[in-house]
């Protein structure tokens, strides 16, 4: 029975992630975990108190460090690392088997063990897989780790499974040198980026008592994909029942990318090392202080950040002290550092706890990706123009000269790259054809060119009335663009030719609205009285009567099904990143199970061959739409096979090349089925009468 009492409280769906928790001799431990690396019983510019604020679980300290200096014999004096580091939670000791292997040619290894010369006086010692348990026994860890002869992910078959068994042999000993001692033992499975090899490797560990596992042998040379893989490779062939290691890895996507293939616990200098050099992680991405964007920036580092750094200090006085080289910047950087590791292990416990893990995944996945390495610098400048903010969003100024709506939080910015105006009449109103839809074709009459002010209610009863679903008001681009066509339309063609027409805009937060609407001089498209009214009432009626604009503050997904059905939906949700949910598989079927028996076209700026292929499996007929900014298409969808040949754009419909197209697409399922629902995904896109046309 381990040692550790390891329990998995909760797994989510559509993923190997898991959330547990064990007990080691002086604490318990809740997984994912990170565990701050302190080489030598100290994390580098960290006090103790200041790693217990930041939510430190599990340390982990280095036998081979620890064996030089300051010797086994100083921990037995103390009565261990705990007492001699005023340290009371957990400590996991490394063998030593990375950094042996880091010495390259002063080392030697045999079946004895590796022989070394000290770093400190060029002593050479021996360190056999006794000498590491004993050392680590003296030095009072909860968890050892066996001797292993860990070798680059590149090495040659011969070479890895040559250490892979030598490490094996070092495990049997490893366990027989523990003998009564009550702390816990992990074995280290190797095997290079060979899968028979991880494969026997796990095989033959796990058929020996150890209280948990460790993923070892990575990131030493292959690529971060690689990596993933070879991780949540050998995560699966190790037991449920016990806690899962991957050594010395890495960053924060290869954590979420390990947890999502149910690996519980980490270890990296990361957020020290990239801390001494000015890097931090943060909620928009990474980021590099000594960069000169930063020199006069009165920002605190991380607004989604309550760490000792960001309560207290500014960008501007972080980028001078590491410009200064100043060890108040290394450890205010590295405090930031582990705090953001700590909050995004909670976020990941949470959500698989919640069984959200999927949505999390899908929406921290991008920010993770983030740097403002990709974005140019800006030149500094001595008198800081304040941006106009409104709760999580603020006014950003495109290079070309317009005004646009960006989320602080997630760095996402609405219409970034084309004219919103223009991109909102492109898109959604010449593609839909509005103002021929409006046109009441019914009525012979002569065409008047007199818009009445007060119309008799059963005039406009007995009008034919469009309806637009405005998914994602946002700034109102979209919306206030059919508005002003609709007038253009009634000026034009008088008021007995027109329809009526309502629209229905969805909106979970109004302040992107709000903010525009206090800074309309920069946002010409609200030099109007509709968007004050809605926000004043939730709706606004024009004076012809023949227009209604409706309000449904909410989740639209939760919203939807109790407002008329649309004839056409302008499908405008923020972006995936921020709004996964409605860019899903049960969106997009939920949506047509209950617009489906009235004809509608939706148009939206997507063109994800993810979500193309959600619509066709949720029963609609998809085509590509126009470009737009820097994408060669966008997207059409429509109710029914009807609706999509009469439509001008039936030649785009996507064809059976588009289908072999998506055969060999990486991105071709959600990422939450699973394999039997990924086959019945495709057999649904594979027998869709759409591809019966081409």
């Amino acid at each position: 029975m381990s040692r550790l009492n390891f329990r998995i409280e909760a797994t989510s769906n559509g993923t190997s992630a898991r959330a547990g928790r064990f007990h080691t001799l002086h604490s318990e431990v809740l997984t994912p975990v990170f565990m701050p690396v302190g080489t030598r019983a100290t994390v580098k510019g960290q006090t103790i108190e200041s790693l217990k604020e930041n939510g430190a679980q599990c340390l982990l300290a280095n036998t081979y460090h620890l064996f030089l200096r300051p010797g086994a014999e100083v921990f037995r004096k103390f009565g261990g690392i705990h007492h001699f580091m005023k340290w009371d939670g957990s400590i996991l000791t490394d063998s030593g088997g990375f950094q042996i292997f880091s010495l390259h040619k002063d080392r030697k290894m045999n079946e004895e063990g590796a022989a070394f010369k000290s770093y400190l006086d060029g002593q050479t010692f021996l360190l056999t897989p006794e000498l590491s348990i004993e050392t680590q026994k003296a030095i009072g860890s909860d968890i050892m780790m066996v001797l292993d002869q860990c070798i680059p992910s590149t090495a040659s078959y011969e070479e890895a499974k040559a250490a892979m068994e030598l490490t094996h042999r070092w495990a049997l000993r490893s366990l027989a040198a523990r003998r009564d001692s009550q702390q816990s033992m992990f074995g280290i499975v190797q095997g290079a980026c060979y899968k028979d090899l991880r494969k026997e490797s796990a095989s033959f560990l796990t058929q020996q008592p150890f209280d948990g596992f460790a993923i070892g042998g990575l990131a030493v040379g292959e690529t971060p994909e690689k990596c993933w893989e070879f991780a949540g490779l050998t995560a699966s062939y190790l037991p449920q029942s016990l806690p899962r290691y991957l050594m010395g890895v890495g960053t924060p996507i290869d954590i979420l990318e390990a947890v999502n293939c149910g690996v519980d616990m980490f270890d990296c200098i990361m957020p020290s090392q990239l801390g001494h050099r000015g890097t931090v992680f943060t909620s928009q991405g990474k980021m590099q202080l000594r960069r000169t964007v930063y020199k006069f920036s009165e920002e605190t580092l991380d607004k989604q950040c309550n760490c000792y750094t960001c309560r207290n200090y500014s960008r501007a006085y972080l980028h001078h002290l590491i410009k200064s080289g100043e060890p108040l910047g290394w450890f205010l950087l590295t405090t930031h550092n582990l705090a953001f590791y700590h909050k995004l292990m909670k976020e990941m416990r949470q959500a698989i706890i919640d069984n959200k893990f999927i949505t999390y995944y899908n929406n921290i996945r991008p920010i993770l990706l983030m740097s403002d390495e990709n974005n140019p610098p800006i030149p500094p400048r001595k008198n800081i123009i304040k941006t106009a903010k409104l709760g999580d969003y603020e006014i950003h100024h495109n290079k070309e000269g317009f005004a646009c709506i960006k989320q602080i939080s997630s760095g996402e910015i609405m219409h970034s790259v084309n004219n919103p105006e223009e991109e909102a009449n492109r898109l959604y109103i010449e593609q839909s054809d509005l103002s021929n839809k409006l046109i009441n074709k019914n009525f012979n009459s002569t065409q008047s060119s007199i818009v009445q002010d007060h119309l008799p209610l059963n005039e406009c009863l007995n009008k034919q009335q469009l309806i637009i679903w405005d998914v994602g008001l946002g700034a109102a681009h979209n919306a206030m663009a059919a508005i002003r066509c609709f007038e253009k339309t009634l000026n034009e063609n008088g008021f007995d030719n027109i329809n009526k027409l309502k629209i229905i805009s969805f909106e979970r937060d109004l302040n992107p609205l709000k903010l525009a609407s206090k800074h309309n001089k920069e946002f010409p498209h609200l030099h109007h009285s509709a968007p004050f009214k809605l926000l004043e009432n939730g709706k606004w009626t024009d004076k012809s009567g023949l227009l209604d604009w409706i309000l449904i503050e909410g989740d639209f997904l939760k919203l939807f099904s109790e407002q008329e059905k649309p004839d056409i939906i302008f499908y405008d949700p923020f972006s995936h990143k921020t709004d996964s949910d409605c860019w899903s598989l049960k969106a997009f079927k939920n949506l047509f199970a209950y617009c489906k028996n009235k004809n509608f076209e939706l148009y939206t700026y997507s063109n994800s061959t993810m979500v193309r292929a959600s619509m066709l499996v949720a029963g609609m007929w998809v085509a590509k739409g126009v470009s737009t900014g820097p994408k060669d298409s966008t997207t059409i969808a429509f109710s029914n096979k009807e609706v999509a040949l009469k439509h001008k754009s039936n030649q785009n419909l996507l064809s059976k090349e588009w289908l072999e197209r998506w055969h060999r697409s990486q991105a071709q399922f959600p990422l939450d089925l699973s394999e039997e629902e990924k086959e019945i995904f495709t057999k649904t896109i594979e027998s869709h009468p759409q591809f019966d046309q081409s």
